[in-house]
């Protein structure tokens, strides 16, 4: 455990990405398998550790610390593995095991053991390998390392391309011996099934007006960004396969999906629902989504359907290295091939300037089942993550609401020391009824203005929620609003972000929640 701690250790109080990047070729390279393997797949969320309820670590600290102290030092600190790696009160001697060995253990822990298990390794491991075990029995390291970054080391580490991991990567297991084994130049690169294989998407990057002035529209196609859910779609001997854009399988949420295509295919799409492929909106498809027992019902009331996008294989042939051109011509000719009921060609946008395309963005009647546009240049291969200047997105201007704070809870990681996640309302008559939480958007002064606001007016606690006095008002940018029977207030904020604090302005010129309703409802 000593050295996958003092990894993430080094991870956390790194805010430089090439900082990052060089500890963890450090380590692939000093770290035998598969302790290297093992901790390659914590820190791409590619492990499933046994779940060990929180609840119960608590229960064994409370049992070892002064209650009352675990909750002020709790409170104080904010991160629940921190607090636990500075009050714990006892030490003995041994040490720790490895990390594919602590893995292990963990793994296949019973419920009569669970207690003296853990207050050992607590007792036996330093302040930063028991913030090290809580953590990876939590499962939220929150150190600044994603998935991409991790994978961008091994191809550091290895001088492999960064394309060629990310292709190989969902169909490849834990430890990943036979990954660094290629990595290092003793063994091939791993043979993948590509029939039940999801392939890494590419993605686009935000479309900024300071883009325009270095892009050739003649270069560039347009299509329209569909409010669903993007999916990859693998069809072999009729048999289909859905993945999410994260590469989780939802094959049975959507059962009525099918095709009569006998050789193999990947399509990349938006999966949608709706009739005679008009969208109905996105909360229509929540009702589909993951369920792994759908009803008849469901299926009739919210039938699913693709929206294609683009095609990576087709037989035995890899098009992802062809340009956007060619696959889009071979999309086609599958496509009417193939034709049916659940795949609908996404339509490609004629437009001679951007200025032009400016203009039909902005007068084209867009419903809410459009988020805008996607500008694909013409020349582009499929290329996995998202590459700089291929593939752009262009989303409808948002939505904003000036709304009240109401309750505020601590972050995570970096933020655990700052109130960071906020709950903001609406007057509804003379009270006021929460419609949604945001946590992102404010930048770093901002937040301790905020921080700052809960501190000096909190006016009741629950557990780690702070209820404050309703005299801040903030904007709240969101994407769409929907009817909610899950929530008080009757809607539900899309992607609500806060945009701007506005300390100007009193509570008393917040709309009201009816008036909002009729607005965007």
């Amino acid at each position: 455990m000593r050295g996958f701690s003092e990894l993430i250790d080094k991870l956390l109080l790194t805010s430089s990405r090439n900082r990052k990047v060089d500890i963890l070729c450090d380590y692939f390279k000093n770290t035998p398998d598969p302790d290297r393997g093992f901790t390659l797949a914590i820190i791409t969320n590619s492990l499933e550790i046994k779940n060990i309820p929180i609840s119960k670590i608590k229960e064994i600290v409370r049992e070892n610390v002064d209650e009352e102290l675990f909750a002020l030092s709790y409170d104080y600190v904010g991160d629940l593995a921190e607090t636990i790696s500075l009050i714990w009160p006892h030490k003995e001697n041994g040490s720790l095991p490895q990390i594919s060995k602590m893995i292990g253990i963990l793994q296949n822990i019973n419920k009569n053991e669970l207690k003296k298990k853990i207050q050992t390794f607590l007792s036996i491991a330093n302040e930063t390998e028991r913030w090290a075990l809580i953590k990876l029995i939590s499962g939220g390291l929150r150190i600044g390392v994603s998935s991409r970054l991790a994978k961008t080391a091994l191809a550091k580490f290895g001088n492999k391309k960064l394309d060629d991991i990310e292709k190989i990567w969902h169909g490849i297991d834990p430890p990943y011996e036979n990954l660094f084994n290629w990595l290092c130049n003793s063994g091939p690169i791993p043979e993948i099934d590509l029939k039940n294989t999801f392939n890494p998407m590419m993605l686009a990057n935000p479309l900024e007006d300071k883009d325009f002035i270095n892009l050739n529209c003649n270069n560039f196609v347009a299509e329209w960004k569909w409010d669903g859910i993007r999916v990859q779609i693998i069809i072999n001997d009729s048999n289909i396969k859905i993945f999410s854009r994260t590469g989780d399988d939802i094959s049975l949420s959507f059962p009525e999906i099918k095709s009569l295509e006998k050789n193999m295919v990947i399509l990349d799409g938006e999966l949608l629902v709706g009739r005679n492929y008009i969208p109905m909106n996105f909360n229509s498809l929540q009702q589909r989504l993951n369920r792994k027992k759908v009803s008849l019902k469901h299926i009739n009331d919210f039938p699913a359907f693709v929206k294609l996008y683009d095609i990576l294989y087709l037989n035995n042939d890899d098009l992802r290295e062809k340009n956007w051109e060619e696959r889009r011509n071979l999309l086609e000719n599958w496509y009417y091939k193939n034709k049916n009921e659940f795949f609908d060609l996404s339509k490609i946008i004629n437009f001679n300037s951007w200025k032009n395309l400016t203009a039909i963005r902005k007068n084209e009647i867009i419903d809410e089942q459009h988020e805008g546009l996607m500008i694909k240049r013409k020349s582009s291969p499929y290329i996995s993550g998202r590459p700089k200047g291929h593939w752009f997105k262009w989303k409808k201007d948002p939505k904003t609401v000036d709304a009240i704070l109401m309750y505020a809870v601590r972050g995570h990681g970096k933020r655990s020391s700052y109130y960071s996640d906020f709950t903001f309302g609406l007057w509804d008559g003379k009270q006021i009824s929460p419609i949604g939480k945001a946590y992102f958007g404010f930048n770093d002064n901002e937040l301790k203005i905020l921080d700052k606001f809960v501190r000096n007016n909190t006016i009741k606690k629950f557990g780690p929620v702070r209820e404050v006095e309703k005299t801040f008002v903030i904007e709240i940018a969101f994407d769409s609003v929907n009817s909610s029977t899950r929530h008080k207030s009757g809607v539900a904020l899309r992607f609500p972000r806060i945009k701007r604090l506005r300390e100007d302005k009193p509570t008393s010129e917040v709309i009201q929640l009816s008036d909002f309703k009729l607005e965007f409802l």
